[in-house]
């Protein structure tokens, strides 16, 4: 870029640049909110979306004129857990552990982390701690999966499914025992 170029991009930038930083004070208030971040985040899931969505493209698979209602009940149950597991287990804190602080247990298997400050490490230890937000990447990555493997993608989501289903029994179970005991 020549240099009047980059004068006339600078221009044009700064009163934008001016709006977002009196849109950021403005918005939260005294609250800390990384706006940038969850700009960024969005970015990054357009970007991975459209990704996604060119390699099923270049495929050359026709998608479904409508997902069949059992597609939609399995990809519901294993985004369901496969987001807790991924946001919340203890088994993987440490995928978690350089954009989270440990709080604490919570729940049967669950931890409770906070977001460190600072950077890019709020948007995503907020991303990685919120079973709400990592499903909208899960889901989008077991859509993709089933139009791109789809065998492979359903082998997986039973699993989960399934290990879905045995926690269910599991906390039915220990709640049962405890009621029968009198805890």
């Amino acid at each position: 870029m020549g240099a009047a170029a980059e004068g006339r991009f600078a221009r044009l930038a700064e009163p934008l640049r001016r709006r977002w930083g009196h849109t950021e004070r403005t918005y939260a208030a005294d609250e800390d909110r990384p706006l940038r971040g969850y700009l960024a985040a969005m970015a990054a899931f357009g970007v991975y979306t459209a990704g996604w969505a060119t390699v099923v493209a270049s495929r050359g698979r026709p998608l479904p004129d409508r997902p069949e209602p059992w597609d939609v009940a399995l990809t519901a149950v294993a985004t369901f857990r496969l987001s807790r597991l991924l946001s919340k287990a203890s088994v993987t804190s440490p995928l978690r552990a350089p954009f989270t602080t440990f709080q604490g247990p919570q729940g049967p298997a669950e931890l409770h982390e906070e977001a460190r400050s600072g950077g890019a490490k709020d948007t995503v230890g907020e991303l990685v701690t919120c079973p709400f937000c990592m499903s909208v990447w899960v889901a989008s990555t077991l859509t993709a999966g089933q139009l791109l493997w789809p065998r492979a993608t359903r082998t997986a989501m039973g699993a989960l499914t399934a290990l879905a289903a045995a926690d269910t029994l599991q906390l039915t179970y220990g709640a049962l025992v405890d009621r029968a005991t009198g805890e």
